[in-house]
């Protein structure tokens, strides 16, 4: 099966078992709404990718893992978009989950999705008791306090920010998770897999800061120009634009280097050099903005 039917296979019976029973309907459909179509699954692609890499010997443990990653992601995105944080209208060229269901209904779903999250990695408990303790453990750890992606949201009302830990809760986190994640999956330990997914999430980050400046919000599917807008802290405001684009580059080299030995590590390596290109906003079909 490829790769993004799998991933898609599993966000889609995680979010059938939260829209099972008695739901109310309007939550039901924003659990759908919110995480279909989805963008481009970046984060659950490279959790199975690892857990391929190392061989990929409980299938039904990776494709969970990347699911219950994928609805932490997605929840934190219509948590992010509520007028108490970014305030957005559109999210993956759509309304956003607040505009489109209410204020209430889109706190809800991104609760909803959280423990869904986790509800789903329990049920696959039986399949490796101790792969999935720690499963649910890494994914608590880098969605909530004090490094996760919690922590990462609320670097933004200190008054004084330190740029790498920002960027390491609020987006490095998700990426460490799914390559710790996609290790244990496989059976094998968390820890050296941590500065590959920190790497890729700071790559990542930077990218981010480089759309966000540089494009529009027709091309991001989003509203641009948010780091100025909330003044948050940027790759590009530290660094400039072409300083940053140099730091994105010399990040996912180190990537590559940082993956450790493993029988798919070719492939892997393959992977993360995809994404690079992905990644580096000087891609034709991205509309730059005049500055």
């Amino acid at each position: 099966m490829p790769l993004k039917t799998r991933v898609e296979a599993a966000i889609a019976r995680a979010i059938a078992i939260g829209q099972a029973r008695h739901a109310p309907p309007r939550l039901a459909a924003a659990l759908d709404y919110a995480t279909a179509p989805g963008g481009a699954r970046i984060r659950p692609t490279i959790l199975m990718s690892v857990a391929m890499a190392c061989g990929d010997d409980r299938p039904v443990l990776a494709d969970t893992a990347a699911a219950a990653l994928e609805l932490i992601h997605c929840a934190s995105l219509v948590h992010d978009d509520m007028p108490c944080f970014d305030n957005a209208d559109m999210r993956r060229g759509k309304p956003s989950v607040h505009r489109a269901y209410s204020e209430p209904l889109a706190l809800l779903t991104g609760d909803s999705l959280i423990v869904l999250a986790f509800e789903i990695l329990a049920r696959v408990s039986p399949e490796d008791p101790a792969r999935v303790a720690q499963l649910i453990l890494t994914l608590s750890q880098q969605t909530g306090m004090p490094g996760g992606i919690c922590a990462g949201q609320g670097w933004e009302s200190e008054e004084t920010v330190d740029l790498s830990a920002y960027h390491r809760a609020k987006t490095g986190a998700l990426f460490i998770a799914a390559t710790q994640m996609g290790a244990v999956a496989a059976g094998q330990e968390a820890e050296p897999w941590e500065e590959l997914g920190a790497r890729i999430g700071e790559a990542f980050q930077v990218a981010d800061d480089l759309r966000d400046a540089l494009y529009d919000a027709e091309t991001l599917g989003k509203p641009a120009g948010q780091d100025d807008l909330h003044g948050r802290p940027n790759a590009v405001t530290q660094l400039g634009v072409q300083g940053a684009i140099r730091r994105l580059k010399d990040i996912l080299g180190g990537a590559i280097a940082s993956i450790p030995s493993c029988p798919g590590e070719a492939a892997l390596a393959h992977m993360v050099r995809m994404q690079a290109e992905r990644l580096t906003p000087v891609a034709p079909a991205m509309k730059q903005k005049s500055l």
